[in-house]
């Protein structure tokens, strides 16, 4: 399979800079075996059945971009300079990885500070990214950060616009439990606790998994043989509970929808060869291209992705290249909101081998 497999022509003026309001009025593509149906997320209880379960994606986003000021002892006095930066992942020695701008600049032993309360030392270079050791853990450091940070907009979306007070509520989930991620499980967005509540009262279940979104999403494939794409490592967790309600919704016979791909990736690594689930903790990458063959997932709902994207990768392997193809046509033709802020789908594929 080759890269140019998963191009498509989409119009700039498509990329959505902001989500609906409210987040319900969303328009929604229905995939139905070879049907389309254009609706809106409020149409979702009407479309889900009893006995469907949900799995839903609990990390929540940090405000990971900060602008700070670097601060260096020369020995004839100190000096100082305006810096960007944007935390990637924390490592188990509680430090932080995290792009700069500019890097080249950075010297290991540098302090950055972001605020009155909140500075980094620079611990390491190495490559495009440095490790930096924050001042505060725990609750303070989380404090300090919401007031220092902002959201961090998806590069399609900065490109265009700043981030802003807004983007705290807008590009994060109403089920947000657990910080850790860069960037949002968007199609989780469109969710509102009405909305939610509608569809359970239907007789849907819900399961919540948490999988630490990584700037790596945003990561253009490099490769022109898809296949030797080398896949980004992200942290997750699907619980014992967990693995259980989604086994037994298996053996009862009703479907299980991921909203989100990251929800579909945390449980089909979390899932045997045999379509059994299994409680998961740690990291995964996950590679999921046409060929791959599901073990859990029935259904997928998911906003629309870049030309060229892993993303737009896994939902022709849930749907069939061709099926995508003509998915994202209509999309286009229809002018549907594209990427983090924009629409969303219901891919539903046959039964059969997609």
């Amino acid at each position: 399979m080759k890269l140019e497999d998963f191009d498509f022509d989409l119009p700039e003026g498509l990329i959505a800079t902001r989500p609906a309001r409210p987040r319900t009025a969303a328009r929604l593509l229905l995939a139905e075996g070879d049907a389309i149906r254009d609706l809106h997320v409020s149409d979702l209880v009407d479309l889900f059945r009893p006995g469907d379960r949900l799995i839903l994606n609990n990390t929540k986003v940090i405000p990971a971009r900060l602008a700070g000021v670097r601060e260096r002892d020369t020995g004839q006095g100190r000096v100082s300079a305006k810096i960007e930066v944007t935390l990637l992942e924390p490592s188990a020695d509680g430090c932080w990885s995290a792009l700069a701008k500019p890097l080249r600049k950075l010297k290991e032993g540098e302090t950055i500070r972001f605020s009155d309360a909140l500075s980094a030392e620079v611990r390491g270079i190495s490559d495009a990214q440095m490790k930096i050791a924050f001042n505060l853990t725990g609750t303070d450091f989380d404090a300090a950060l919401a007031e220092a940070g902002a959201m961090p907009l998806p590069p399609y979306i900065a490109a265009l616009r700043a981030p802003d007070e807004a983007d705290k509520t807008d590009y994060q989930t109403v089920f947000a439990r657990h910080s850790g991620a860069v960037a949002a499980p968007t199609a989780s967005l469109h969710f509102t606790r009405d909305l939610l509540e509608a569809i359970h009262a239907k007789g849907v279940e819900f399961t919540e998994v948490t999988l630490h979104v990584g700037a790596g999403t945003f990561l253009p494939v490099k490769v022109e043989d898809v296949e030797t794409h080398r896949m980004h490592s992200e942290w997750g967790e699907v619980t014992e509970a967990a693995a259980a309600a989604i086994n037994a919704t298996k053996a009862a016979g009703g479907r299980v929808i991921p909203v989100g791909t990251t929800a579909l990736r945390l449980i089909e690594s979390a899932a045997g060869a045999d379509g059994v689930m299994r409680p998961f903790r740690g990291t995964t990458d996950i590679f999921i291209y046409p060929g791959y063959r599901f073990r859990v997932t029935d259904a997928l709902m998911t906003n629309f992705h870049l030309p060229k994207s892993t993303l737009l990768m896994l939902v022709s392997a849930l749907m069939g290249r061709e099926r995508i193809r003509a998915i994202y046509a209509h999309a286009v033709a229809q002018g549907y909101r594209f990427f983090s802020y924009g629409d969303a789908s219901l891919l539903i594929p046959d039964r059969g081998e997609p």
